[in-house]
């Protein structure tokens, strides 16, 4: 009778947390909502609702904010969740810079900081710089550590979900022997999220930018690596050793230069960042004392320098051949195109089009748009914020036990 009793107890607090996790995420969603709204979608009791509304309003995740409109009888109360009540901490560790941010439940930015760095070689001053720049964001806002829900971390490399701490020895060896999730936790004692950029990037535009319809997307990072992140059915495919998306490891050139992979002829080293500026230099020549950078061949194109558009073409049909082939795979509704390059816009989409348009079946490529990002050079480390709020959301236990507000 007691086990019994016991079993009935677990079962009734495991559905109260999943009812709890219900409501917040709706609550979230809608941003503003009734209680006998919940009730009415939920298909759960008022009381039921009225008591886990209560315990999130404890909580400082939700709260009253006025009457709504009647629809017969009294005007319902409604409930608004608290996008300013706890903090997110977003950190991009990219091959060559090191970006924060803290946002809100919203994911805006109260405030960002970016230093450049050598992040592929340097681990101990990567993990420094990072440190610098989220207690810079923290004491900026007046943020205390206790308020902030955790830290999301975005890097250059898959991350296998046995040990998400850990980078690809083969893609970044000098960080074969450190554990950035152990080392964040411990620097700053919170949550520590860990995943691949372009994985992040992806959540990001599925939750604030182009997919934030629900529609399924590809966000393809083009930086100094290149990467797809996937959203299907609303959440990240990582695949099974969370190396889906590695577009920028499909050989597309059997005649091309080795990769640090072992493969041959690698999209990465015909489109990546460094391959774009050594062909930059052959055609356009160095800009000062130092070679042309990508900036250089982004405003070079816009003032329509011949050299520049002749680069970017040839991006976009070896690109092309990565994205053709992802249409006929999976299909997604919208490819959305990330990192300084893309900036260009349209001079990059036509001839990536005109690629896409000889390796596509029509009906998969008149299913699909493809664009460039909107959300700006942060937009990974807002992903890697955002990471930390879906965790959140899912369990909500996650949230700090007390809203102990924005000062220090």
């Amino acid at each position: 009778m007691r086990a019994g009793t016991a079993v009935l107890t677990v079962d009734a607090a495991g559905m109260r947390a999943q009812n709890s996790g219900l409501l917040l995420n709706m609550i979230w969603r809608e941003r503003q909502i009734s209680r006998a709204e919940i009730a009415r979608r939920t298909e759960l009791s008022p009381s039921t609702v009225s008591a886990i509304v209560a315990d999130l309003e404890q909580a400082g995740l939700v709260r009253s904010i006025g009457a709504g409109v009647s629809r017969g009888g009294r005007r319902p109360t409604l409930i608004g969740f608290c996008d300013e009540a706890f903090s997110l901490v977003g950190v991009e560790l990219g091959a060559s810079h090191v970006t924060v941010v803290l946002t809100d439940l919203r994911g805006r930015v109260r405030t960002q900081s970016k230093a450049s760095h050598a992040v592929r070689g340097d681990p101990e001053g990567s993990l420094q710089k990072a440190k610098e720049l989220v207690q810079e964001c923290l004491d900026a806002e007046r943020v205390p550590r206790r308020s902030v829900v955790g830290m999301g971390v975005a890097v250059p490399s898959p991350v296998h979900p046995a040990s998400p701490g850990k980078m690809s020895p083969l893609i970044l060896p000098a960080w074969k022997n450190v554990d950035v999730k152990e080392w964040f936790e411990t620097t700053f004692d919170m949550p520590v999220f860990v995943d691949n950029d372009a994985n992040l990037g992806a959540l990001s535009e599925c939750f604030w930018g182009a997919g934030s319809a629900g529609e399924d997307l590809t966000y393809i990072k083009l930086a100094t690596g290149i990467g797809a992140g996937l959203i299907i059915h609303g959440d990240v495919y990582r695949g099974a050793g969370g190396t889906a998306g590695e577009i920028g490891h499909i050989p597309v050139d059997s005649n091309g230069p080795l990769c640090v992979c072992g493969l041959r002829g690698c999209l990465v080293t015909l489109i990546g960042s460094t391959a774009l500026t050594e062909r930059a230099r052959e055609l356009m020549g160095t800009r000062g004392r130092k070679g042309p950078t990508v900036r250089d061949l982004v405003e070079g194109a816009r003032a329509g320098d011949a050299a520049a558009k002749q680069i970017i073409d040839g991006m976009g049909a070896y690109l092309g051949i990565a994205v053709g082939g992802l249409l006929n795979l999976l299909n997604p509704a919208i490819i959305v195109l990330g990192g300084e390059i893309s900036s260009v816009g349209e001079m990059l989409l036509d001839p990536l089009r005109a690629s896409v348009r000889q390796r596509a079946l029509s009906v998969s490529m008149a299913e699909t748009r493809i664009v460039t990002s909107t959300l700006g050079e942060r937009a990974i480390a807002v992903g890697a914020a955002t990471l930390v709020l879906q965790a959140a959301l899912r369990d909500r236990t996650l949230f700090p036990t007390q809203n102990v507000g924005r000062t220090a």
